[in-house]
């Protein structure tokens, strides 16, 4: 079984479609290796939380740097103090593995 540092080790293979999304057991066994994420219908999601604008702000950019590498961007929504971030790989309209990879990053990202 692969564990959390193994995802964030991981890159994002292209997708462009015609593969299957992962089904709802394939998710919740990636699932278990992240923290505090949670599925959705047909996304991951998480919601850090901050002290102020600032750090918000740095680590949108910080994840905007990170999901531009790995070429899998996610939505985030942004208020004062947390960030929203969910992804959803929408050319298979579902989840694939890459969507685990990324949020394994991002929570790599939270812990600088």
């Amino acid at each position: 079984m692969a564990t959390v540092c193994d995802l964030s080790n991981k890159n994002c293979k292209p997708c462009e479609g015609g593969v299957p999304p992962l089904t709802q057991d394939e998710a919740k066994n990636l699932l278990q290796q992240l923290d505090g994420w949670t599925l959705g219908d047909k996304l991951l999601g998480k919601t850090f939380e901050f002290k102020n604008y600032y750090q918000v702000m740095a680590f949108v950019n910080a994840v905007a740097w990170m999901t531009h590498r790995e070429d899998h961007h996610p939505d985030m929504t942004v208020g004062y103090n947390k960030c929203r971030v969910e992804y959803s790989t929408h050319a298979i309209g579902g989840l694939s593995e890459n969507d685990f990879i990324c949020a394994a990053k991002v929570d790599a990202l939270f812990k600088i």
